[in-house]
């Protein structure tokens, strides 16, 4: 049986020159955050404490608790709204079409009857609320003609709901059934985020012309704005009111949050100014807030969610990151405690250890975009897109110079010979390339299309996948290749070869679903009929005893065979990874890491019957 032991988190999706949305439990410290189609539940206290829906049918946008915690509403750019269950399986309430275009914000009133969710319309409305359980409309919103970024609903009788976009405009609205009362002109650039006060006796909007501006909550008249000295330098993306409604926490492009305290009169001056470092980039512009509790949370551009404590302000923050984007190669480095590598193809490689989470972030110096990696004990090479081959060293987080190796063609497959780490074998299109250290020391052309490839850990041996489905066995004397052998039984392309860790088998996959596990001595089939997934293989892994393989698929499937049993008693992970598995390893006889297109990374507890 396998069981799921951890999840590290991906990271909430970003899009440069827009602020994203994270919302809060009522009562826990949990947190929602969207990425591509799943919507994360993080808790603050534990950030392995992770659940992930990917029930969507398109990337979400925004979620949010119900007032008292039971389901969650959440929108997609579709403009479909799906009502949840919190916990458990999730279960489905209802699903409605609510908007013709994306959703960018949605809120429910303070009774949880009614959710008013706003975005881009395509032509027609660009704001609606809804009774929550049958989708009936309650109210017009006239008064906008662009997409409306932020709507929010009053918190206290008598309701009102309030707008804003990126028509400069902020609308309030008096209901139910709601009806257009005013609209306010004073900001002069796109208005990101519209907040009421816990109480609602204010609400606050700030812009991208750097201004927040507070407006009564009964009336909608303006009372105040935020002090213009000591204010961002940045568009302000983000808004957050403090539990007692007293303070707010604001986050810019300038890269800095701010915490103000708002005064009886509706002026806010700035008491602290939070900044976090991070690459120094572009990445470091914030784009998200949350007063959660005691804590306060920011999302940079770049993904990593900082953790401040409301009560202690001085502290630094903890930081949380992880991949945005489909991670596609995992490596286990065998010193302990049992530190991981994940890689994705926009050039993050994150460092993760076992049982603790995420340990920092690998910084090369050229970052370049990843799409095969492969690591021994202190160097990690990679290649991306551009025909070159990357070897750096590394200690600890810190990076050392990368040397650039030219293969003259896009590498598909990296493989190293563990016991001499220094003899790489490098699969491009037309044949292989062979490195030592940072030279080619030859480049072997072969008369088929080259798909992947392995060599023996003492770099005796070579096993090269073709198009075909055949594999070619080579010896390696020197530095070149003699063909000894060809095994047919693949009907599709090899797209994987692993050399068990004992090196008495091989095992291969190919994009025609099938696996195969070879004796290494006889060259004869040792496990067959390992036809189980339903789309192609992307990768495979065995245990450090040798004594079981893992397959991962693009049908989200891990499948683990025990070598010694019939394929027919394997075991199955159904739904490891939405949208497909892409990297496995093993870290010790019974666990297995998994990671896929959901940007995630997870940890399996394997124990055989």
């Amino acid at each position: 049986m396998t069981e799921l032991a951890e999840t590290y988190a991906c990271v909430p999706s970003t899009e440069r020159g827009r602020g994203i949305l994270i919302s809060g439990h009522p009562k826990t410290n949990k947190i929602l955050y969207t990425n591509n189609r799943s919507i994360l539940i993080l808790n603050l206290d534990n950030p392995l404490d992770v659940s992930v829906y990917g029930e969507h049918a398109y990337q979400a946008t925004v979620a949010r608790y119900s007032p008292n915690g039971e389901w969650i509403a959440s929108a997609d750019v579709s403009g479909t709204v799906r009502i949840w269950g919190a916990y458990n399986d999730h279960v489905l309430k209802k699903e409605f079409k609510v908007l013709t275009g994306r959703i960018d914000d949605l809120q429910w009133s303070p009774d949880g009857l009614r959710i008013v969710a706003s975005g881009d319309g395509k032509g027609k409305s660009l704001v609606r609320a809804f009774m929550w359980d049958s989708g009936t409309n309650v109210g017009e919103f006239d008064g906008h003609s662009r997409r409306v970024l932020s709507c929010a609903f009053k918190p206290t009788r008598p309701f009102r709901i309030v707008t804003c976009g990126e028509d400069f405009l902020v609308n309030f609205y008096e209901g139910p059934p709601f009806k257009f009362k005013s609209s306010h002109r004073d900001h002069s650039n796109f208005v990101n985020c519209i907040r009421f006060s816990p109480d609602g006796s204010k609400f606050i909007s700030v812009s991208s012309d750097k201004k927040g501006i507070l407006f009564d909550g009964k009336t909608g008249e303006k009372i105040g704005e935020l002090s213009s000295e000591d204010g961002h330098k940045g568009s302000i993306y983000a808004v957050s009111w403090s539990p007692d409604g007293k303070q707010v926490l604001t986050v810019s492009a300038d890269k800095s949050a701010k915490v103000w305290e708002i005064c009886d009169d509706g002026s806010g001056k700035s008491t602290k100014t939070l900044t976090s470092s991070d690459s120094g980039g572009v990445d470091d512009m914030l784009v998200s807030c949350l007063w959660q509790n005691d804590h306060l949370v920011t999302v940079s551009l770049g993904g990593t969610i900082s953790i401040f404590s409301a009560s202690d302000l001085g502290k630094s923050a903890l930081q949380i990151s992880g991949h945005m984007k489909n991670v596609t190669s995992l490596s286990v480095l065998k010193n302990v405690p049992k530190t991981i590598l994940s890689s994705s193809y926009d050039g993050l490689i994150v460092k993760w250890i076992q049982g603790i989470g995420y340990s920092g972030k690998l910084r090369r110096k050229e970052n370049s975009q990843i799409k095969c990696l492969a690591a021994a004990e202190e160097e990690v090479i990679t290649s991306g897109f551009d025909n070159k081959l990357w070897r750096v060293r590394f200690l600890g987080d810190q990076c050392g110079d990368a040397d650039s190796i030219d293969v003259r063609s896009q590498p598909k497959d990296i493989s190293l010979a563990l016991l001499c780490p220094e003899l790489a074998l490098v699969a491009i299109d037309s044949g292989v390339v062979m490195i030592r250290g940072t030279k080619v020391v030859s480049t072997i052309n072969l008369d088929f299309a080259v798909t992947a490839s392995a060599i023996s850990p003492d770099g005796s041996e070579a096993i090269i996948g073709g198009q075909d489905g055949k594999l070619h066995i080579y010896s390696v004397t020197g530095d070149t290749l003699t063909e000894d052998a060809v095994l047919e039984k693949h009907r599709g392309a090899v797209s994987v070869i692993r050399y068990s860790p004992d090196v008495s088998m091989f095992a291969s996959g190919d994009l025609n679903r099938e696996a195969v596990v070879w004796d290494r001595a006889s060259r004869e089939v040792k496990l067959k009929n390992m036809l189980y997934h339903t789309a192609r293989i992307n990768c495979l892994a065995w245990s450090p005893d040798s004594s079981m393989v893992a397959t991962g698929s693009l049908d989200t499937c891990i499948i683990i065979y025990e070598i010694d049993k019939p394929a027919s008693s394997r075991m199955t992970i159904k739904g490891a990874h939405l949208g497909g598995v892409y990297g496995l390893a093993f870290t010790d006889d019974r666990s297995v890491v998994s990671s896929g297109e959901d940007a995630c990374v997870r940890v399996w507890k394997v124990n055989p019957q």
